[in-house]
Order: structure tokens, then C-alpha cells, then sequence
């Protein structure tokens, strides 16, 4: 399993090992355990944060493979080099830290893209006073400091940021909020024979329907009814409504698009298989742009679990693995919307001013 994550807005030093240990779980969303992070450093200068992902650690046979995966990766981006941190694993005393033939492994692949490997940590845990260590400098190492200290911590906490202890209480973010309201509103989709709204006013009736909803999560009214939900998904499988709501997403990380993205993932939780993949692709898209990656790649993950076929989650799935930067895909957003339905109420001013640009 990978997660992948585009440079983000946390800052980070790549100097300090002991803070850049620290600070993983705000790069990444969740406190990373038994894991493989490679991070990549921006060219021209090289301190700057650019790719990241992080992979479980794998079995001695796996090793090769798993680095000969990762490493192709970071060559399609403007990188100078990576910094390589394992987690996870006991040191014994006097020894090397643990899982140093894969760090090797790592090593000589990304060499084989001209990357250098600048810097290559272990540390048992990311939890204050746990111990770290460097597999070149048997001199280099020390305990980590509180995470929750750091100022990547401080800058995250301000923004908004939510931190998980592990990335299955992240993916739990997704999980329905009742099986039992799914299989209702699944009966009722399916016996649904065309969309409840007139030809002539559907796109209009269409976003009514979402406006309403943002209206009643700024309420903070109860979940969707039954009625509600059905509508929201009838509304989401039209292309026009569609692509508005992608054009929300934009600017990344702004009140609207914060807004929309809770809405998306309030009709993840809500909305049966195969329509919850219009809103968890939304939400993926959504969250790729402000440049969470993870979170990206687990929505994108359950969109194509309701949907095997989905054309945009299965396009934006290969975009994310491919290590491309959020801002590639500003055009989707701002092209998405040429019926002019973007923001249902909540786009600020700008967008326009941005779109014509």
C-alpha cells in the first residue's frame, strides 16, 4: 500500500532530522507506523519539500520490487534528490538501525534515475523521546522531540489541520454512517427510471438540490433524508452539475472549497454504490488540490470501489500515483464549468476573475 503525497503548505526543515521526523504525520495525515517514507527535495535549490509518499515496509522478497516501484516515481519530477525515513523495527544494541538492506535497495534504484539518496533516518515511532538514528553516521541519532511541538505542528494546527494516529482512523472518515439508510436509498435509486426533474429545467432543478444541501450543512441540520439523498444523487450524475462541483475546488483550500469538500465527504458517507463514486471522486479532487494526497488517494480508492469503471476516479487514481503536483490540474477545475453553475451560491468573486486569466 502507497499514500502519496504532492508537496503540501506545512512547512518543513529537510536539515533537521530529529524536526523532519517529527513532522511526518502533518505531511502525511496520519502518524506513520511500520512504513517506508521517501521524501523528495525541490530542485534548483533542493530545500524545498517535493514528493512524498509513503509505502508499508515489505517482506525480505519484496524489497527489490517495492523500491524498483517507488523510485520512477520521483524521476518524473523536478527533484535534486530524496531524503529516505523508515519507520517502524528494533535496533540492537551496538548494530546498524533495522531494514538497512532495503534502504540499500532504495538506494540503488533511485541512483539508476541520477536521485541520490541525501539523507536516510530509522526511528521506532513517531512519539516523543523515541529513538532515531542515521544509516550512514553512526554518530548521528538522538531522541524525537514532541511532534506536537514542532513548528510544522503549529503552522498545521492553524490551518485547520486534523492529524490521525494511524491511517485506518483516517479511511475510517469514509465508512457509512448507516448500512441500513444505504440499502433505502439503494431500493429507491434502482427504482428510478429516469431523473425526477423536468428536460427543460433539469440542470437548474439539478443545482437547486445542491444549493439546498449547502444551506442546510451551514444550518448544521441533521444527514440527508432518505429524499434528500436521492436527489443529491440523482443531481451528481449530471455532467453539468458534475463539473461545477469540480470547479469548486478552486482556489484549493479556500472557504468554499472547504465547504464543498465536507459536503462531499458527508455524501460519501450517506450515498449507496454505484452513485457514491460521483462525491468521493469530488472529494478526491477536491483534496488533491489543496495538496493532501493521502486523503486523495483513499477517496479516489472507495469511488472506484463503488464504481470499478469511473472514467475521472480512475484518471485522477493514475495522475496521483504518477507523482504529478496539484497544479497540473487547475485547468480541470477551471474548465470544468462552461454552463456557469460553479459555486451554487458559495463561489467567491475572484473565481471568475481567475477563470478569464
Amino acid at each position: 500500500m502507497t499514500t502519496t503525497n504532492p508537496a503540501g503548505p506545512a512547512p518543513v526543515n529537510l536539515r533537521n532530522p530529529a524536526q523532519l521526523l517529527a513532522a511526518l504525520p502533518y505531511l502525511i495525515g496520519f502518524r506513520p507506523e511500520k512504513s517506508v517514507v521517501v521524501l523528495g527535495h525541490r530542485a534548483p535549490e533542493g530545500n524545498r519539500l517535493g514528493l512524498v509518499l509513503r509505502g508499508d515496509l515489505p517482506r525480505r522478497e519484496d524489497r527489490a520490487r517495492q523500491a524498483r516501484a517507488l523510485a520512477p516515481r520521483f524521476a518524473r519530477r523536478a527533484h535534486t534528490g530524496v531524503t529516505l525515513v523508515i519507520v517502524g523495527g528494533r535496533r540492537r544494541s551496538g548494530g546498524p538501525p533495522p531494514h538497512a538492506g532495503f534502504v540499500r535497495e532504495l538506494t540503488d534504484a533511485l541512483g539508476e534515475f541520477g536521485l541520490p539518496v541525501l539523507h536516510a533516518m530509522w526511528t521506532a515511532g513517531i512519539t516523543a523521546g523515541a529513538p532515531w538514528a542515521c544509516y550512514a553516521d553512526a554518530d548521528c541519532g538522538g531522541e524525537l522531540p514532541d511532534p506536537r511541538a514542532t513548528v510544522t505542528a503549529a503552522v498545521a494546527t492553524e490551518g485547520g489541520l486534523v492529524v490521525f494516529d494511524s491511517r485506518d482512523e483516517l479511511a475510517a472518515l469514509l465508512a457509512p454512517r448507516s448500512p441500513e439508510a444505504l440499502a433505502r436509498r439503494a431500493e429507491r435509486l434502482a427504482r428510478q427510471s429516469s431523473l425526477p426533474w423536468p428536460e427543460a429545467t433539469c440542470v437548474a432543478d439539478a443545482a437547486a438540490v445542491i444549493r439546498a444541501a449547502f444551506d442546510r450543512q451551514r444550518r448544521g441540520e441533521e444527514p440527508p433524508t432518505d429524499e434528500e439523498a436521492v436527489l443529491l444523487a440523482s443531481a451528481l450524475t449530471i455532467t453539468e452539475i458534475r463539473d461545477g462541483c469540480l470547479a469548486m475546488a478552486v482556489p484549493p483550500g479556500g472557504p468554499a472549497a472547504r465547504e464543498a469538500e465536507r459536503l462531499w465527504l458527508t455524501l460519501v458517507r450517506e450515498l449507496p454504490a454505484p452513485e457514491r463514486a460521483e462525491p468521493a471522486t469530488l472529494l478526491g479532487y477536491t483534496a488533491f488540490m489543496r495538496g493532501d494526497g493521502t486523503f486523495a488517494g483513499m477517496a479516489l480508492e472507495n469511488a472506484l470501489e463503488a464504481a470499478p469503471g469511473h472514467v475521472l476516479a480512475g484518471l485522477l487514481t493514475t495522475v496521483l500515483r504518477s507523482g504529478f503536483p496539484p497544479e497540473q490540474l487547475l485547468g480541470l477545475a477551471l474548465a470544468a464549468d462552461p454552463a456557469g453553475v460553479a459555486g451554487f451560491g458559495l463561489a467567491p468573486p475572484d473565481i471568475g476573475a481567475e477563470r478569464a486569466g
